[in-house]
C-alpha cells in the first residue's frame, strides 16, 4: 500500500510539473500526509528521471527551485544542439568525405563528440566509429588548407577580390588569376571555389557583365592565395545564388548553362533524379523515362557517357 501511494504521489507531482505548475514542498507534504523530506526525495527522483530522459529525447529539461515563487517547477530548455543520432550521422559523413588528413579528421571527430554528447552516449558513438576511424584512408592529394578555406570563405562573404596562383594539371602549368569569389563548395572529396575571372597572367580582362558563368577551381590546387584590399560589387539582380547554382553543377567542371534531354532505360530513375536536382520526367513508356534537366559545365557529358546503354538519345542546348 505504501509503495502504491508513493508511486501515485510521484505521478501526481510529475503531472503537475509537466502542466507548468510551481509546487510548494510544504503544501505537498500536507496534501499527502507525509514529511517534507519524503517530498524532497520524490522531487529528486523526478529530477533524475527528467535529466536521464533528455539524453534520449534531445531536449534539456530541468526541475528547478524558483525562489520568487517559493516552489519547484519544470524548466523547458530548447532542444540540444545535436541529438545522438545526428552526431553519429555527421561523423559518418565526415569520415566518408575523405577530405581531410587522418590527424585533422580525428581532431574534428573528438571535438564534435566532446562538445555535443554527454560522456555516457559519447562512449557508445566512439565504439560505433572505432573501426572506421582506424581504417580511415587519406586521399593521395594534399587536402585544402583549412586556413586557406576560411580566408576564401571570408572573401566571398565580404566581396574582396582574390589573387590566385593556380596549378593547372592539363598542361602542368601554374597560372595567375584575379577573381571575384562567388562560393565555396564541396563535392566528392574536394573543396572548390566558384569565381569570376577579372584578370589573367596574359593580361586579358573578363568583366563581370561579359562573364556570366563562374570558373571552378579546386582549392587544393591553389598554390598561393592573397586577399586584396579591394572590394567588388555585384548588383542585387545579378547576385550569385549558390543554392540554385549547386542544383545545376554536380561535376565541378567549367562551361555554360545548358538544358539537356535524354532517355533513361535503367531500373531506378530515382538515382538519376537524385544526381541531377533540376531533372524532371517529361514522359514514361515501356522502355524508360524521358528526362530533362538544366546543368552547368561539361562534366555532365562524361557522366552521361559513363551510364553506358542506360542512357540514350542525348541532346543539349545552351540556355
Amino acid at each position: 500500500m505504501e509503495q502504491g501511494s508513493k508511486n501515485e504521489r510521484l505521478l501526481f507531482i510529475y503531472a503537475q510539473l509537466a502542466n507548468g505548475l510551481t509546487l510548494n514542498k510544504k503544501q505537498l507534504a500536507m496534501h499527502f500526509g507525509v514529511s517534507e523530506r519524503s517530498i524532497q526525495r520524490d522531487i529528486e527522483m523526478i529530477r533524475d528521471f527528467v535529466e536521464r530522459e533528455s539524453l534520449d529525447t534531445g531536449y534539456l529539461n530541468h526541475v528547478i527551485y524558483d525562489h520568487k515563487e517559493n516552489g519547484y517547477r519544470l524548466e523547458h530548455s530548447s532542444q540540444m544542439a545535436l541529438s545522438n543520432s545526428e552526431v553519429l550521422a555527421l561523423c559518418k559523413i565526415l569520415l566518408d568525405s575523405r577530405a581531410f588528413t587522418k590527424i585533422q579528421i580525428n581532431a574534428m571527430l573528438d571535438k564534435l563528440l566532446e562538445c555535443c554528447l554527454p560522456e555516457q552516449n559519447r562512449r557508445m558513438v566512439e565504439e560505433l566509429l572505432l573501426n572506421e576511424r582506424y581504417h580511415y584512408t587519406e586521399l593521395s592529394h594534399k587536402p585544402a588548407s583549412l586556413d586557406v578555406l576560411w580566408e576564401i570563405g571570408r572573401s566571398v562573404k565580404e566581396n574582396w577580390y582574390l589573387e590566385l596562383e593556380y596549378y593547372r594539371p592539363k598542361d602542368n602549368k601554374t597560372v595567375f588569376r584575379k577573381v571575384k569569389p562567388a562560393a565555396v563548395m564541396f563535392s566528392e572529396y574536394y573543396f572548390y571555389l566558384a569565381a569570376y575571372i577579372t584578370d589573367t597572367d596574359s593580361g586579358k580582362k573578363a568583366p563581370y557583365k561579359e562573364d556570366p558563368y563562374p570558373t571552378i577551381y579546386r582549392i587544393d590546387r591553389i598554390q598561393n592565395c592573397r586577399i586584396l584590399e579591394e572590394h567588388f560589387k555585384i548588383p542585387y539582380r545579378d547576385r550569385f545564388e549558390e543554392g540554385e547554382f549547386r542544383k545545376r553543377i554536380q561535376f565541378m567542371y567549367g562551361g555554360k548553362l545548358k538544358r539537356i534531354q535524354f532517355k533513361y532505360v535503367g531500373y531506378d530513375v530515382s538515382a538519376i533524379l537524385d544526381k541531377l536536382p533540376t531533372a524532371k520526367v517529361l514522359s514514361k513508356d515501356k522502355e524508360g523515362w524521358e528526362i530533362q534537366a538544366e546543368v552547368f559545365g561539361d562534366g555532365i557529358d562524361m557522366w552521361l557517357r559513363s551510364q553506358g546503354e542506360w542512357v540514350k538519345e542525348i541532346s543539349s542546348k545552351v540556355i
